[in-house]
C-alpha cells in the first residue's frame, strides 16, 4: 500500500525594491500657488517604493512614490506594464503618492529632456519588477502604535455668527489654518484627528526584514526650502527604517516605506495657541516628525508576533461621480475678476488663482469621473485606497464599521481628484470645500465610504467561502 501523500505547507512569498524617482532640477515644483518656483537643488532623493506579497494564488503589491499625487491615468499607465511584466492584475496594484509638496508635476515638458511623466512611470514599473523577482519566503505581522502630538485638525470652526471672506464673494464658517489674528474668534477644530500609526512588517524566513509598510494620518510637514527638492518625512522616516532593521549586504537591502492615510484637514500645527512658538532651521521639523515616529513603529515592531502564511485577497470598483460645477453667478463673479486690469485692488488675495479655476470648472470634460476605489485583505487586516485627499473623520468611519479586525486607509492611490470634504464639511466652507479644491458631487464622500465598505464586507465574504 503507497504511503500517503501529505500536503505540502502553504507558503507566504514577499519581496521589496526602491527606485529612484529624483526629477531633474530646472523643472517648476508644485505644493504651491504662483509664482512656483524652479528646482534648484536637492536636497534628498525621492524614491517609489515597492512591496510584493504573494499567498501562492494571490499576489498584492503596493507602491508609494515620493510625489505630490499622479493622475489616474498616470497610475494606470504604469500597471497596465506593471500586469504584462509580472502578471499582477490592475486590481491588485495599490499605487499612491506620498503628498510631499517638494516635487513636481508628472507631466510633459516642452523641453524632451524633462518628460517626467515617462520618467516616474518607468521607475514605478521598475520597482514593482524588482521587488516581484526579490520574491522568497516569508513571514508577516501587523499591528499599531499611538504618536498624537504631531496631527492637528488645520480647519477650525468660527464662532457663532462670525464668518470669514473667501475668494468668491462670500464667507465660509471655517477657515484653514488660521492666523493668530482670528484666534479670539476661533470656536474650535472642526474635526477630528487620528494619533494611530499602522504597520506591517515583513521578514524572510530566517528573520532578516524585507520591508515595514507603515501608514499614518498627516499631511506633509514642509520647512523646506522653496527651491528644494525633498521627500519631505516621508523620505527620512523611511531612511532611519532602513537604517535601524538593516541586515547584511548579501541580500536585497530592507526597504521602508510610509503611506499617507486620511489627512486632508490634518496636518503639524498646532492652531489652538497652546504650543508655543519655536523658530525653526529648514527641514528641522521634518526630522523632529520622523525620528519619534520611526521610535515608535519600530517599539511595536519588536512586539509583534509574525505568522509563516496568511491568506491575501482584493477587490476593486469604480465608482461615477459628477464632476462639480459653478453656478452662473459664480460665472459672472470669475469673468469680472478676470477682467480686472493688473493693478486693480484686490477683494481676496487669491480671487485670481480661483477665478481661473471656476472657468477651468465650467469648461471641463467630461461630466462625470471614475473614482478606483480598493480593498486588500491580509489575513485579517484590511487596507483600503481612496484617489482623493480624504478627510480624518471619513477614515476613522471606514475603520468603525469596517467587519475587519483592523482597518486603514491609503489615500491619493490610484488617482488624484482633489479634496473630499463630508456635506458638513461643504456646509462651513473652507480652503478644502472650495470649487477648484473640491472638484466633485458634494454627497461624493458619503458615496465612496458606502462602496468601500461594500468592498470590505465583499472580502469578507470571499473569506468564508
Amino acid at each position: 500500500m503507497a504511503a500517503e501523500t501529505k500536503p505540502s505547507a502553504k507558503v507566504l512569498r514577499a519581496g521589496a525594491a526602491a527606485s529612484n524617482i529624483t526629477p531633474p532640477l530646472g523643472m517648476e515644483i508644485v505644493g504651491n500657488f504662483a509664482p512656483r518656483p524652479i528646482a534648484a537643488h536637492v536636497h534628498d532623493e525621492l524614491h517609489a517604493r515597492a512591496l510584493v506579497l504573494d499567498d501562492g494564488q494571490t499576489k498584492l503589491a503596493w507602491v508609494v512614490a515620493d510625489t505630490l499625487s499622479l493622475g489616474r491615468e498616470v497610475w494606470d499607465e504604469a500597471k497596465a506594464e506593471i500586469t504584462k511584466a509580472t502578471g499582477i492584475p490592475a486590481s491588485h496594484l495599490m499605487l499612491s503618492g506620498t503628498h510631499t509638496h517638494s516635487s513636481v508635476s508628472a507631466i510633459t515638458h516642452s523641453r524632451p529632456e524633462l518628460n517626467y511623466r515617462r520618467f516616474i512611470v518607468s521607475r514605478v514599473i521598475d520597482a514593482v519588477r524588482r521587488a516581484h523577482n526579490n520574491l522568497e519566503p516569508a513571514r508577516i505581522a501587523w499591528g499599531s502604535g499611538q504618536l498624537p502630538q504631531h496631527v492637528y485638525n488645520r480647519r477650525w470652526k468660527l464662532k457663532e455668527g462670525m464668518t470669514n471672506p473667501n475668494p468668491f464673494g462670500g464667507m465660509d464658517r471655517a477657515v484653514m489654518n488660521p492666523s493668530s489674528l482670528l484666534r479670539p474668534r476661533l470656536a474650535g477644530p472642526a474635526g477630528p484627528t487620528n494619533p494611530e500609526v499602522f504597520l506591517i512588517s515583513v521578514q524572510a524566513s530566517d528573520g532578516r526584514q524585507i520591508a515595514l509598510l507603515a501608514n499614518y494620518w498627516l499631511h506633509y510637514v514642509g520647512g523646506v526650502p522653496r527651491d528644494h527638492l525633498s521627500a519631505d518625512y516621508f523620505g527620512v522616516f523611511c531612511g532611519l527604517i532602513e537604517e535601524a532593521l538593516r541586515a547584511d549586504d548579501a541580500h536585497p537591502p530592507v526597504v521602508g516605506i510610509l503611506a499617507n492615510g486620511p489627512c486632508g484637514d490634518v496636518n503639524n500645527n498646532d492652531y489652538s495657541g497652546k504650543t508655543p512658538a519655536v523658530a525653526r532651521k529648514p527641514y528641522e521639523k521634518i526630522r523632529i516628525v520622523a525620528g519619534d515616529l520611526a521610535t515608535e513603529v519600530l517599539r511595536v515592531q519588536k512586539t509583534l508576533q509574525h505568522q509563516d502564511w496568511v491568506p491575501l485577497d482584493a477587490r476593486q470598483r469604480d465608482l461615477t461621480l459628477e464632476v462639480r460645477r459653478p453656478s452662473p453667478e459664480m460665472v459672472t463673479w470669475a469673468k469680472t475678476v478676470l477682467a480686472k486690469p493688473k493693478d486693480a485692488p484686490e477683494q481676496h488675495r487669491l480671487e485670481k488663482p480661483y477665478a481661473e479655476r471656476v472657468i477651468a470648472a465650467l469648461e471641463a470634460k467630461p461630466d462625470r469621473q471614475q473614482a478606483a476605489l480598493q480593498a486588500f485583505r491580509i489575513g485579517d487586516l484590511a487596507v483600503t485606497a481612496i484617489p482623493f485627499e480624504v478627510f480624518t473623520e471619513i477614515g476613522l468611519e471606514l475603520r468603525a464599521k469596517s467587519p475587519w479586525k483592523q482597518t486603514f486607509t491609503i489615500e491619493l492611490a490610484n488617482g488624484s481628484m482633489g479634496y473630499l470634504p463630508t456635506p458638513a464639511q461643504h456646509d462651513l466652507g473652507g480652503y478644502e470645500t472650495w470649487l477648484g479644491t473640491n472638484r466633485v458631487e458634494r454627497h461624493a464622500s458619503d458615496k465612496i465610504s458606502a462602496t468601500v465598505l461594500d468592498l470590505l464586507k465583499a472580502l469578507k465574504q470571499g473569506e468564508a467561502q
